[in-house]
């Protein structure tokens, strides 16, 4: 996509507050991401299956669901986990069991020990995703549509396959995006 389809979008984003702008946001980016992504048909499902399968191994994994906050991302059978455990041992269990899902190639374990971020921080890292990909999107030399964001307790993880060159790119977007703590490259470089 190129700027002039999105001077609509960046225009009503910049009208709106809260959900209803991540709503904007969000349909902006997914249009056309499972066509120009660089994975394959069969790896994008592979993904999607994978962190349905890896939803599952945490419910399961005796009192992670109910004592930590954890979030997962697939990109090419590449596990990306972040949140808060409030001990080693639940952290250790559930990348333990997310090791064990079938597909996961590697485990990219970013979980911390702390409490569970709040409702109010989960929204602000909503935000931050979604202006990280808005911006992204106004990028030239970059398709937005090969990298995957995710948020939490701002810090931003940029995920994909992509060239050296995005992936700078991408980094410094997101590094000058207000509210950004942290940028963690979690890139398959091609």
């Amino acid at each position: 996509m190129k700027l002039s389809k999105l001077l609509p979008a960046i225009f009503a984003l910049s009208l709106l507050q809260g959900c209803a702008a991540v709503v904007i946001a969000g349909a902006a980016t997914g249009a056309v991401s499972s066509v120009e992504d660089r994975r394959s048909l069969g790896a994008q499902i592979d993904d999607n299956a994978i962190e349905l399968k890896a939803s599952s191994a945490l419910d399961t994994a005796q009192g992670v669901s109910d004592n930590a906050h954890i979030v997962i991302k697939s990109v090419n059978g590449n596990l990306l986990v972040v949140g808060q455990a409030p001990n080693e041992y639940l952290r250790d269990l559930a990348i333990k069991a997310l090791g064990k899902v079938a597909g996961v190639k590697k485990v990219h374990n970013q979980v911390r020990i702390g409490n569970a971020i709040s409702m109010t921080t989960q929204t602000v890292d909503s935000w931050i995703t979604s202006k990280v990909k808005l911006m992204l999107l106004t990028e030239k030399d970059l398709n937005s549509n090969n990298i995957q964001v995710l948020t939490e307790n701002s810090e931003v993880y940029l995920m994909g396959l992509v060239t050296e060159n995005e992936a700078n790119i991408a980094v410094e977007v997101a590094r000058n995006i207000s509210g950004v703590a942290k940028v963690i490259k979690v890139f398959e470089i091609l």
